[in-house]
């Protein structure tokens, strides 16, 4: 059994199904648990057993061609059935496959590849298929999506923004509705009730953040007496039931898009739903807290810790804040409590900047998705930090929020009763993806053959020699007619390069969380001939930029990286947005010793003799990979943290009787 299978495994007459996850386990029970796991997951994943599929989805094949749409519709019918009453047996999965791969070909145009049947197969054994950017994971998506809804099961296909969402559902849904299959896309917009017939359909699409409040929300609904029991004897009562409030149907089948970023990259980060509540003197408290900050001297009275993304105080700035509380009252003459203020609004000062880590709109203050570059205008930090934040930025204070109800994305995900997943870069955390979840990572061949060149990294010594290197190159490839797409890490970085280029009277487009409105737009045109794109990681996953046939014929589209991102992974899915489907393409990184990547590891010795020795370009591209290992391995170790500290909270918490 894998990691996922440590859950008692639910009964899928439930009203809400999911894995219920256990709480004690020995110690014993896990390794025995990670062995089993691990032989389970060679064995489902072994090339033989999946390239199978192919040679099984073929016999069907021929037969459905001569049916039409009324006949094609009655033999989903039939296969459901079949599906329902004897299982997800071989020869069921394939000729619900060859369905599918045929309903796809006459309502889209779309013909799945034989690659597509594979990694089809290995969602449906609950695995990470690995498939190149470009591949058409989408598409792939709806195999097993349509077999496990045919089945009887519950799909969510989950992903990583509402415009994903509402793309891929509405590219899918003739697919899914000539099997008589129901579907729907949950977006951040809807309302309780639109949400509720969105969930009541066979196969849902929505984000990773949207199903976690969603499931979160109910959690609040149905309280400590959350069993089929009590759910039941309730309905039978009549009346308002906490059943009849609830949003989704339970967990069962998740096709997870990005696995890598849902499940590992966002998983740093726990989900909190919370409630607004008001504080007498919590405003003057904050801004009595930004004052004082504001008069410690950095290296003086506290150290930045860059790499663990945290200040500390120095033994000078306790007695400076203590001298300068001397005349307060209230909590700061309470020791703990005043060093946490202060440290908090340090951590506003200091660690959070604009247009990087939030965006200031319309007087409000926003917060942006570190790994995606979008606006996530609902969330807003806690513990009094989203309002030192607004006063640093001079905006109105809004109210602190009080938890509700929390839960990380390792404990919620190991709650699906199949969990699978796709990703074009999931090899790098396959160990984790495995340990956590229970995942095995398999790699899929490609449809053609890459035809992407990787130039050398370039590394400037400063800033400035690297922006400038950067507009010579997107001016060499404009002039020559191909396409450009600059990655950028920040908003503020996008918009410094557009004023560089804007300085030279050079047309181009930003597409970063200021431009979010107009993201369709800017990626229809990305493609054509000598047209800039200056990009966020916004530009990253799932962004399809079609070529004009003159792009084409000048080489394809041409990625430069302008930074290293803190996991390669963004970075690999930046430099797919070229070379897709055997298109050709160019990726380059220039990048200077100066990067936000490096910061953490600039000062003492290490950064000395860096700065020192590192005079050759290969020597500096590998002082800056060694940065972006360490700072992937310190962001694994959180993760790994937060799901510790997350299930002893679960336990707690069900010890004392109270939901999460």
């Amino acid at each position: 059994m894998s990691n996922v299978m440590r859950h008692k495994p639910g009964r899928f007459d439930q009203l809400y199904p999911e894995r219920e996850e256990v709480h004690d386990e020995s110690l014993l029970e896990r390794a025995g648990s990670a062995i089993t796991g691990w032989l389970d997951r060679t064995w489902r994943s072994r090339r033989s057993r999946v390239r199978a599929i192919v040679q099984q989805v073929a016999p069907f094949e021929a037969p459905l061609r001569a049916l039409d749409a009324d006949g094609l519709h009655a033999l989903a019918r039939v296969l459901a059935q079949q599906l329902r009453r004897e299982g997800l047996r071989d020869a069921l999965v394939a000729q619900s496959f060859a369905l599918v791969r045929e309903a796809a070909d006459r309502v889209l145009g779309m013909r799945h590849f034989d690659v597509q049947l594979i990694g089809g197969r290995l969602l449906l054994d609950g695995m990470v298929a690995e498939m190149e950017t470009g591949e058409g994971k989408t598409l792939t998506a709806t195999l097993p999506a349509c077999t496990a809804a045919l089945a009887g099961r519950l799909v969510h296909v989950i992903t990583v923004n509402d415009y994903l969402v509402a793309r891929d559902h509405a590219q899918m849904q003739p697919v899914y509705a000539a099997l008589g299959i129901t579907s729907a896309a949950v977006t951040s917009e809807m309302t309780h009730e639109q949400r509720q017939l969105a969930y009541a359909c066979d196969v849902v699409y929505c984000t990773n953040k949207t199903v976690v409040f969603d499931y979160l929300r109910d959690r609040i609904v149905l309280g400590s007496q959350a069993d089929t029991l009590h759910l039941r004897l309730e309905k039978l009562s009549g009346g308002d039931t906490r059943s009849s409030r609830l949003l989704l149907r339970g967990l069962g089948f998740a096709i997870v898009d990005e696995a890598d970023s849902v499940l590992a990259d966002e998983a740093g980060t726990p989900l909190i739903i919370s409630a607004e509540v008001f504080s007498p003197g919590e405003a003057e408290l904050a801004l009595q807290a930004i004052t004082l900050a504001r008069q410690l001297v950095e290296g003086t009275h506290y150290r930045q810790l860059a790499g663990e993304r945290r200040i500390e105080m120095t033994e000078p700035g306790h007695a400076r804040v203590l001298d300068l509380c001397s005349s307060l009252g209230g909590v700061w003459t309470m020791t703990l409590r005043r060093e946490e203020v202060v440290l908090q609004a340090l951590t506003a000062l200091q660690l959070f900047r604009r247009d990087e880590h939030y965006l200031v709109r319309d007087g409000t203050i926003q917060v942006i998705d570190e790994f995606t570059g979008r606006v996530m205008a609902d969330r807003s930090w806690g513990q009094g930090l989203h309002q030192l934040i607004e006063l640093k930025e001079n905006c109105a204070i809004t109210p602190r929020k009080e938890p509700l109800a929390r839960i990380s994305y390792q404990r919620f995900f190991r709650r699906y009763q199949h969990l699978s997943g796709m990703s074009g870069t999931a090899s790098e955390v396959a160990g984790e993806l495995g340990s956590i979840y229970g995942l095995a990572v398999v790699k899929v061949p490609t449809n053609r053959d890459s035809r992407r060149v990787q130039q050398a990294d370039r590394v400037f010594a400063s800033d400035g020699e690297k922006w400038q290197e950067i507009v010579a190159v997107i001016l060499r490839h404009h002039a020559r007619g191909a396409p450009v797409l600059v990655g950028t890490r920040s908003v503020a970085a996008s918009e410094w390069l557009s004023d560089l280029l804007q300085a030279r009277g050079v047309a181009h487009s930003v597409l970063n969380a200021k431009q979010d409105d107009a993201e369709a737009a800017i990626v229809a045109g990305a493609g054509q001939p000598g047209c800039i794109t200056i990009a966020t990681n916004m530009a990253g996953r799932g962004t399809d930029i079609k070529l004009a046939a003159d792009a084409i014929a000048s080489g394809g589209l041409h990625v430069i990286l302008s930074e290293r991102h803190e996991a390669g992974r963004i970075d690999r899915q930046i430099a797919g947005r070229c070379a897709r489907q055997g298109d050709p393409g160019h990726v380059e990184a220039i990048l200077s010793l100066q990067d936000a990547l490096l910061a953490p590891y600039t000062g003492g010795l290490s950064g000395w003799l860096a700065a020192r020795l590192l005079r050759s370009e290969r020597s500096r591209s590998c002082w800056i990979r060694h940065a972006q290992r360490r700072t992937e391995r310190n962001q694994s170790v959180l993760r790994r943290s937060l799901l510790k500290a997350d299930r002893q909270m679960g336990s707690i918490l069900s010890f004392s009787g109270r939901a999460e």
